[in-house]
């Protein structure tokens, strides 16, 4: 069946295997293969590269420098889309900084969301008060798309590789935020149609992917290596001490793919989901809101399963993005989720580890009207709203601050006791004295 087929997929027990195109040597070749072989022996030679597997996502690798990242021969892709059960922030140390929270010399409840944030890093640390978020990274996946041909974004598709140079060179806005919350950059080349700098290159799946409105962008060993790279970045970055992980992202036409996700996994149309992007005129909104259709009729009959999506509609950096996520959950690290184009990746994430979602918090609502639909999907509540489209991290580098300063409230502000100030209660109770009760 797979030598004359364009793609089979086997699924045994949950598992996607991809089923080899080539036929089995010494077996007869098939009519319709032969009649092929016959017409064009010279395209017969051209066989593409196979693409070969790595290693396992959860092998340990080697501490590096800061800003560094290891080897692609260090992992392994087998089953790297089954993550372990996610266990959720631990809600006795949340309870714990909730109450911390009443005993500082506040009203109750007057710093509004700076308190829940600071009880979600304390839970997700395991520790009340919360440590201070000292090792803060940032990692960019970059990637091109075939779909950006049809003319979706208001930049020529080379843009991507000049403003991966750019990122490690420091010369852009993620690098500028960065450097303004103590963050750290780190920019990984998963599929951009260029040839990239090796530090930045050693993940590399593939350049560019398939035009989505016809073809699948991955296969599903490409696929199956983006998500191993996203974990083994993850776990690679936690064992060097970064307490809270941030995606970005960097890909002329990416916007595409990622309103296709939104669509299909939050059932919305592809008018509801389409934006502007990098500017798009009128002509250019058409052309893309076709190509998201296109690619949603192709993607809606993998639904129920988050690798294949990803394969056929996605990209190297938006699986690699899901990987990244999941396994940071996987690790109980935080996350601030970025733009449209990182929530899409989430949404992936959050169908492949269930329960994810416990550990990200929604950095922003960029003007894309697809990220909304994904931030209700997700039910993450925007820490900022700025009217932002830019992508590369740097709405959830806005919200780094924020998160940072709610942790130093609940470690730092002196309690009632510690001030020698009366509390509510102690005013209350010296109320009732007063009237007698």
């Amino acid at each position: 069946m797979a030598a004359v087929c364009d793609r089979v997929l086997l699924v045994v027990a949950g598992r996607v295997v991809e089923l080899p195109a080539e036929f089995p040597a010494g077996l007869p070749t098939p009519v319709a293969q032969r009649a092929q072989q016959e017409a064009a022996p010279a395209a017969a030679t051209q066989k593409p590269a196979a693409t070969p597997d790595v290693a396992p996502a959860a092998a340990v690798l080697a501490p590096v420098a800061s800003g560094e990242i290891p080897e692609t021969s260090d992992i392994v892709a087998t089953d790297a889309e089954v993550f372990d059960h996610i266990d959720r922030p631990d809600e006795s140390v949340a309870q714990a900084a909730r109450d911390r929270q009443l005993t500082l010399t506040k009203p109750a409840g007057s710093l509004g969301r700076l308190e829940d944030l600071s009880v979600w890093i304390a839970a997700c640390q395991g520790v009340c008060p919360p440590r201070s978020i000292e090792q803060a990274n940032v990692v960019v996946f970059a990637g091109d798309h075939g779909v950006a041909q049809a003319g979706v974004s208001a930049y020529p598709p080379e843009v991507t590789a000049q403003m991966v140079a750019n990122i490690a060179s420091g010369g852009a806005a993620v690098n500028v935020l960065a450097r303004q919350s103590g963050a750290t950059v780190h920019v990984v080349d998963m599929s951009v149609d260029a040839d990239t700098a090796p530090e930045v290159s050693r993940y590399k799946v593939r350049r560019s992917s398939g035009d989505l409105r016809v073809t699948d962008a991955l296969t599903i060993a490409e696929a199956r290596k983006a998500i191993a790279a996203g974990r083994a970045i993850v776990d690679d970055l936690v064992d060097s001490g970064a307490d809270l992980l941030i995606a970005g992202e960097m890909g002329i036409g990416n916007t595409t793919p990622a309103a296709i996700f939104v669509g299909t996994l939050t059932r919305h149309e592809p008018v509801e989901v389409v934006g502007r992007g990098t500017g798009i005129d009128d002509s250019g909104w058409m052309r893309k809101t076709a190509a998201i259709r296109d690619g949603m009729r192709r993607g809606r009959r993998y639904i129920h399963d988050p690798l294949a999506l990803v394969a056929a509609v996605g990209g190297a950096d938006i699986a690699a993005m899901a990987g990244f996520l999941a396994q940071a959950a996987v690790r109980r690290t935080p996350v601030i989720l970025d733009g449209v184009v990182v929530t899409a990746a989430a949404l992936v994430a959050a169908e492949l580890a269930p329960g994810a979602v416990s550990w990200w918090v929604a950095g922003h609502r960029s003007v894309e009207p697809a990220h909304t639909f994904a931030l209700e999907h997700l039910d993450l509540e925007p820490i900022l709203d700025l009217r932002m489209r830019l992508g590369e991290g740097s709405g959830a580098l806005m919200a780094l601050p924020v998160v940072s300063s709610s942790v130093e409230i609940l470690r730092g502000m002196s309690t009632f006791d510690e001030a020698g100030i009366s509390d509510s209660d102690s005013s209350a109770a010296l109320t009732t004295s007063d009237a007698g009760v």
